[in-house]
């Protein structure tokens, strides 16, 4: 009896694979499937296409050359030997992993705290205030960030002219080494986090008020009904963030390093990022060895995504595929 219960459900997944369906479907999606062409364009040109030119990291590659080609030369995994055996292999790692574990470690919570904070708020206009405030600074371009920051802990900058007036003793934070990690991830957070917080909040807004109103019968507390109902309910979220951050995370740009870049701090500033564009942008160009660290980096960032979304897939629900 029960297999032929499931007879017309089969029957009716039958017929939406008819030809007349597909058509029907198409053209019923036809304008959305054109809404997101032009994204679709755009990734293609600039994230897939340039995947052709990761073959010069096996081939001793000049500028000008052609990529294939009859006097194309192969040299296998010879630019990777080069590069680890490249005495800044270690130092470059070790910042790279440093700056990017610390700033994960800050950055990563850091809006999921302010979206709580700011959906727990009983006046939603004074929420939506503090939202357009924390979200600005993600508008602000890199030069004018590190312009900002030459402003605020530059040696005549507005840090250095307090403490003067205090009596103490003008610091160049710029060529302290000790003071770029700090400068740089705590701004990077800034920036970043209010834009972070606006893909929570909109997960919390799809919470059941409900749900909130069962707990509250039950004598729940604020605090426990965000640690039993909201948090909860926006886990999905913060475990497809996770793997996608874990699956960047040693993906840091070289822009905002190179503007912070002084002789001072070079030896904790210098990451693969920049040292990536300074051996194939500057001086004389090394495309194919540059090629060859920055694939070698990216295998480094999808190891991390395939570890990531296998440990989350097997003690949760909630993975990327």
């Amino acid at each position: 009896m029960q297999g032929v219960k499931q007879l017309p459900a089969a029957s009716k997944r039958q017929k939406n694979v008819t030809p007349g369906y597909r058509l029907r479907n198409f053209r019923e999606n036809f304008p959305y499937l054109t809404m997101i062409l032009p994204a679709v364009l755009v990734v293609f040109l600039f994230n897939y296409l340039p995947i052709y030119g990761v073959l010069i990291a096996f081939q001793d590659f000049m500028p000008g050359d052609k990529i294939l080609s009859d006097t194309t030369i192969w040299v296998g995994f010879e630019n990777f030997a080069r590069f680890f055996n490249d005495v800044q292999f270690w130092p470059l790692m070790k910042n790279t992993f440093i700056l990017c574990i610390v700033g994960f470690v800050i950055g990563f919570p850091l809006p999921i705290i302010v979206s709580l904070a700011l959906n727990a708020l009983k006046r939603k206009k004074t929420g939506k205030v503090f939202q357009t405030i924390y979200t600005a600074p993600h508008f602000i371009s890199l030069v004018v960030l590190v312009g900002m920051l030459q402003l605020f802990f530059g040696r005549y900058g507005l840090v250095n002219n307090i403490a003067a007036s205090l009596g103490a003793e003008r610091v160049s934070y710029f060529l302290e080494s000790s003071a770029f990690r700090p400068l740089y991830i705590l701004s990077s957070n800034w920036q970043d986090f209010g834009w972070s917080a606006v893909i929570y909040i909109a997960a919390l807004s799809n919470v059941d008020p409900v749900q909130h109103e069962a707990a509250m019968i039950d004598g729940a507390s604020r605090f426990q009904r965000v640690l039993h109902v909201d948090i909860p309910a926006i886990m999905p979220m913060i475990s497809v963030m996770l793997i996608m951050s874990i699956g960047g995370l040693m993906g840091v740009g070289y822009e905002k390093a190179l503007l912070m870049q002084t002789d001072g701090n070079l030896a904790v500033s210098e990451l693969i990022a920049t040292y990536v564009y300074k051996r194939g942008l500057t001086g004389v160009p090394d495309q194919a060895y540059a090629t060859a660290i920055g694939l070698f980096n990216s295998v480094i960032n999808v190891v991390l995504l395939i570890i990531a979304n296998t440990t989350s897939k097997r003690f949760s629900e909630n993975s990327l595929w």
